[in-house]
């Protein structure tokens, strides 16, 4: 049975598996909580929570899927079993559909007409490059208005003034599809924004898929989502959301939108986007604000990792029924590492082909052996730096599709993609087994 069932219940559990920093020290939104949130998931440090947020009385979270760890955590699941849960939810026979409420936790408190006012919300100024306040950690909550599916996903939101937010839509999400279906394309469209969720929620709404992301946020909790029609739009909410912002986008009222830290690592530019008109702002009592920090580990494990994952693994298993891949965060999204027992010298450049194949935004690939750790970068380089000979372990793939927004490609997503086979080559030189020491507790020298 799931444990984890909303915000709350996921603190205590990173609580508990001592995952969870509390931050009681005062802090500022004008970057000081992205900063401290990069800084703990550089060092792996965990979670943060903020309790003493200089503009508000609402604490702030950030960083709860920001690592291998955590994200096992929040999958209730073992750290080499995310791969298989993940591959399982989204496979579109183990759907759970939603279970719909007529009570949430967020209808404690509710502002309309002229109360309504984003300033009460703690919305931070994240990187240094951004263009203002942006809503990055709330799930967007739409409706197809032809076939009625539901739909998740995350959009870009600057604030522009106490009730209209600048709505970021790419062309190619079903935000866009959705308002474009319409007999009327430049009608208001209603939306919901669920912020403090689930990780369950929050994992799914980062899936590109033709079915209604909350089948596959069930698929891994083993049971329906609860949800409850909103106040002022008719979109089925998440119930145990801590804030709500319902309202309709304005697709022929533009207003400049950006820059903001982007998944690439550099800021994405600014765009004329439609606008939403705030309808309602909703939140229990004593809410928590819960913000990713954009362009960094949450940002690329949500958007990225843990929905490709599977697919790669499905491709390269098609060659090698016992290879592993990941997806590591330094890499974001573009970089993918395969881990094998070397038996054909082949094989490698085969395993990167098929990982390329896969999905677009792959385009470099390291294939290494079992004796290298696939989830440390020192160990990806060490193998790199001594198991490759650079004429004949490296290939190139040219003018190939990738994604329009990585920084090696012109703008429509050309560019070139690189395999690397790192793996031991004893028909060139024989060396032997590694030097290797293993881990040690500290905790048991260190006393005193």
């Amino acid at each position: 049975m799931a444990r984890i069932n909303d915000l709350r219940s996921f603190l205590e559990v990173l609580e508990e598996k001592s995952q969870l920093v509390e931050i009681s020290s005062e802090v500022s939104i004008n970057h000081e909580v992205a900063d401290i949130t990069a800084s703990l998931a550089r060092g792996d440090g965990g979670a943060a929570l903020f309790t003493n947020v200089q503009e508000s009385d609402m604490p702030i979270f950030a960083g709860g899927v920001s690592s291998h760890r955590r994200t096992a955590l929040a999958l209730e699941c073992e750290p080499q079993s995310i791969i298989d849960v993940m591959g399982e939810a989204l496979e579109s026979s183990n759907g759970v559909p939603p279970e719909l409420v007529k009570e949430a936790d967020w209808h404690d408190n509710c502002l309309t007409g002229e109360d309504i006012d984003l300033g009460v919300l703690p919305i931070p100024k994240h990187s240094r490059g951004d263009g203002g306040s942006f809503i990055t950690g709330a799930v967007t909550v739409t409706k197809d208005p032809i076939s009625g599916r539901g739909n998740l996903s995350y959009n870009r939101m600057l604030v522009l003034e106490k009730n209209i937010l600048g709505f970021n839509v790419n062309e190619w999400r079903d935000v866009g599809t959705f308002m474009k279906s319409r007999p009327d394309p430049d009608a208001p469209f209603p939306v919901a924004l669920a912020m403090g969720l689930d990780p369950s929620v929050m994992i799914a709404a980062g899936v590109r898929t033709h079915v209604d992301e909350l089948l596959i946020a069930g698929a891994i909790r083993g049971k329906g989502i609860e949800v409850c029609k909103g106040k002022t739009v008719d979109v089925d909410i998440p119930a145990r959301a801590e804030i709500v912002i319902e309202g309709n986008i304005r697709p022929a009222q533009r207003a400049p939108e950006g820059p903001l830290a982007e998944f690439h690592g550099y800021h994405g530019e600014m765009w004329d986007s439609p606008t939403l008109e705030v309808t309602a702002i909703s939140y229990r009592d004593n809410p928590i604000y819960q913000t990713i920090i954009p362009g960094w580990y949450e940002h690329i494990y949500i958007g990225n990792i843990l929905p490709r994952e599977p697919l790669l693994r499905k491709h390269i298993r098609h060659i090698d029924p016992n290879a592993d891949v990941i997806i590591p965060p330094y890499g974001n999204g573009f970089m993918a590492v395969i881990q094998i027992d070397r038996d054909n010298p082949g094989t490698p450049k085969n395993l990167a082909l098929a990982a390329m194949s896969a999905h677009i935004n792959i385009r470099n690939v390291v294939v290494v052996d079992r004796d290298v750790n696939m989830h440390e970068s020192s160990e990806v380089l060490w193998a790199i730096t001594n198991r490759v000979h650079w004429d004949r372990d490296v290939f190139q793939i040219g003018d190939a599709q990738g994604h329009e927004m990585d920084p090696t490609a012109d703008k429509r997503g050309i560019s070139t993609k690189v395999g690397i086979d790192a793996t031991y080559k004893r028909e060139r030189r024989e060396y032997g087994e590694r030097v290797a020491y293993p881990s040690i507790d500290l905790s048991n020298f260190l006393k005193g």
